[in-house]
């Protein structure tokens, strides 16, 4: 039976480290469910999750990335007040930090689908469409995941970076997407490894501060209908 509940949490402003322990731990369990059920022939329903959070100035790497796109070296980190984490999720280096929705579905998609290419695209059309609301026009990058401007131009430039960790269709990491991000600090990595695109927000694109709690509940209606869940 696939359970369409996703509990939602917001974190707040959460350092990097205990909000990707408190990930793990919510990712063992979901898999430890799953392997009761397989190895006993059980069927408990698995939970779901969506977080939602904010760090602090903190710099990560996927697994497969190149650390030399971390333009800063120890001192640098610390005169930015900037953490550095090498983790398991896919992609390369991201930045986070305050002004930034960052989002960690912890979902069985078992529950939905079991398609991580659908998954990825679904996650990028909900950032779309909130940004639609706000009248900004996105899309996709061939090549890339993410959700980009112009990204049919030399203007274009990326306003959510992604990246995620799957094990027996659990997933695990997600979405950073630029709201009112200080990007400035992008200029101390090549995001992503792309060199020769910008990176903006919708702060600088709408030229104005936007409400943290109002783009979350358009960003979670969003995923919410898209993925058919009922957000509890």
């Amino acid at each position: 039976m696939q359970n369409k509940e996703v509990k939602y949490l917001d974190w707040g402003l959460q350092d990097y480290q205990a909000a990707w322990d408190k990930q793990e731990a919510i990712f063992a369990e979901t898999l430890a469910i799953k392997h009761n059920n397989r190895v006993n022939n059980t069927n408990d329903p698995t939970p779901n999750f969506l977080v939602f959070t904010e760090h602090p100035h903190v710099y990560t790497l996927g697994k497969s990335g190149h650390e030399e796109y971390l333009l800063l070296d120890e001192a640098g980190l610390k005169e930015k007040n900037a953490t550095f984490y090498k983790i398991n999720r896919g992609g390369d280096i991201t930045y986070h930090g305050p002004g930034q929705i960052v989002g960690y579905p912890i979902l069985d998609l078992d529950n939905f689908f079991t398609d991580i290419h659908l998954y990825l695209r679904t996650l990028e059309e909900a950032i779309i469409l909130t940004l639609a609301d706000y009248g900004i026009a996105a899309g996709r990058y061939p090549g890339y995941t993410g959700v980009w401007l112009d990204a049919d131009n030399e203007k274009a430039r990326k306003i959510c970076a992604m990246g995620v960790r799957a094990s027996r269709w659990v997933t695990m990491h997600g979405f950073a997407f630029n709201v009112n991000a200080d990007l400035e600090y992008f200029g101390n990595i090549i995001p992503c490894g792309i060199d020769d695109k910008d990176v903006t927000s919708m702060e600088r694109e709408l030229g104005r501060k936007l409400d943290m709690e109002e783009v979350k509940g358009k960003l979670r209606k969003h995923i919410a209908e898209l993925f058919q869940m009922e957000i509890v």
